[in-house]
């Protein structure tokens, strides 16, 4: 009798906003889901325009009534609906991808330094507090800590423009908020951004080895290493200690030539493309 070893199929999702099926993160999506069932993958995608998601949070993404009608919390009364499964079914849709997802990559065109509203409006609306972090779950203690995800995205500018001299400014900067402040804050193992610089203005050739490139990572992307953010334990996470770096902590990166992260950066210069390439953290 013949044995057989199964790997469980590992599912991923694609968050995808942009307008034209013609444009070029339209050509990334693809490439990603080609190469991604290529491996076997269950590959999911939120098409958020061709879904027309709404983007707006209010009090119609709950059905029946609300704790508090005449003060309305978003964030309170979203967890009372989760934990009550009273959220509209469009969130409810969303959640089970991400249930469901080992990977979840964003793609999107940068639009002021930022992703498009309809995608702010799938983080609003899908990632609230109960589903994706709580006070007590959050940061590399997070909900979604056995998951990654990145973000890939297109750029109007060239990568010069942001360079740390650049008229943009530093990239890392730009990223810290959506990495850090979404993906890491929900729990998220977050792997190195794909970033298409200013496809646009390229001529053919390159935006066709900007794809050839993406295709090749995508092969190893599960066992990539992820970026490193400063652990949960380098704070004191008590109101009394204002979730603060631990004195011991700053005296130990004191010498150090660079801060911890870009932004736990101590005064000090910003760590070189902490937001771009994994490091190991120091500890």
């Amino acid at each position: 009798m013949c044995l057989y070893m199964y790997t469980a199929q590992k599912t991923a999702l694609i968050v995808y906003a942009h307008q034209s099926p013609a444009s070029f993160n339209a050509a990334a999506r693809d490439a990603a889901v080609e190469a991604l069932t290529g491996q076997g993958y269950k590959v999911l995608v939120s098409d958020l325009y061709a879904m027309n998601f709404k983007a707006s949070a209010t009090a119609e993404d709950i059905k029946g009534d609300l704790k508090n009608a005449e003060h309305f919390v978003y964030n309170e009364e979203m967890l009372v609906a989760w934990q009550d499964s009273r959220l509209s079914d469009d969130i409810t849709e969303e959640q089970q991808k991400v249930k469901q997802a080992d990977l979840v990559i964003f793609q999107f065109p940068l639009y002021w330094f930022s992703v498009p509203a309809i995608m702010k409006g799938w983080i609003d609306r899908v990632l609230i507090q109960g589903f994706a972090f709580s006070m007590q779950r959050m940061y590399d203690n997070g909900m979604f800590q056995e998951k990654k995800a990145m973000l890939s995205f297109t750029t109007g500018a060239t990568e010069s423009m942001f360079q740390p001299d650049g008229i943009h400014g530093d990239i890392n900067v730009a990223l810290w908020p959506l990495q850090n402040g979404v993906l890491h804050f929900c729990g998220f193992q977050v792997l190195t951004p794909q970033i298409f610089w200013c496809p646009a203005f390229s001529p053919p050739p390159v935006r066709t080895a900007m794809l050839d490139a993406w295709r090749e990572r995508l092969s190893g992307l599960m066992v990539e290493k992820p970026l490193s953010f400063a652990p949960t334990e380098f704070f004191d996470l008590s109101f009394q200690g204002g979730f603060r770096l631990r004195p011991e902590v700053k005296e130990q990166f004191a010498s150090q030539p660079y801060g911890i992260t870009t932004a736990q950066h101590l005064g000090k210069p910003l760590p070189p493309n902490n937001q771009m390439k994994a490091k190991q953290m120091d500890s």
